[in-house]
């Protein structure tokens, strides 16, 4: 690993040790730095602020759930990936997602996966996106989303395979041949 994720990682370790005793809008660049063991000058050469680290973290478990549909895994294995991790990281994101301001964690994962399934089915259509087919996906998206805030501020009681079920069962009919067979 590079030294530069090294630090990345030190950085967010820390901000989950901080999290243990802190909700994520009182903690300061301050406390993670004094945590990590390591300067101001070093954090802000990697993260804007300690959201664009919440956003960091989050891209960590996009490479190892939904960014892999597709190449090594269906949507359902997918989601249940992402939903292990968040449930491996409850903490982290329990404290993530309870803000909902503009750099917030909601609206980045809104963005990501927004941006990764609209790749996907202009791949699969070999063309842009048509205005409806797009609209039915942000709906989408918005609801999956919420409904991910929503399990994990209420404590995670579906299991990971029950809510990637359902958020399947969600999808609208003219993106289900377009993302259950992300293969194809």
């Amino acid at each position: 690993m590079q030294s530069f994720n090294k630090t990345k990682y030190r950085f967010a370790h820390a901000m989950l040790e901080v999290m243990k005793k802190e909700p994520l809008d009182k903690i300061t660049v301050k406390d993670i730095v004094k945590e990590a063991d390591m300067t101001r000058q070093t954090f802000y050469r990697n993260f804007q602020d300690k959201y664009d680290l919440v956003n960091w973290y989050f891209d960590v478990l996009a490479q190892k759930s939904f960014k892999q549909m597709g190449i090594s895994c269906t949507l359902k294995e997918g989601l249940i990936k992402k939903f292990s991790f968040i449930k491996e990281e409850r903490l982290f994101f329990t404290e993530a997602f309870l803000h909902d301001n503009q750099n917030s964690l909601f609206n980045y994962d809104y963005e990501c996966i927004l941006q990764f399934y609209k790749d996907i089915i202009e791949k699969k259509l070999q063309r842009p996106i048509d205005e409806e087919l797009f609209f039915l996906l942000r709906m989408y998206c918005r609801g999956s989303i919420y409904m991910t805030v929503e399990w994990v501020r209420n404590g995670m009681g579906m299991s990971c395979e029950e809510i990637s079920e359902l958020l399947i069962q969600a999808l609208p009919k003219p993106l289900e041949s377009l993302l259950l067979d992300l293969q194809g």
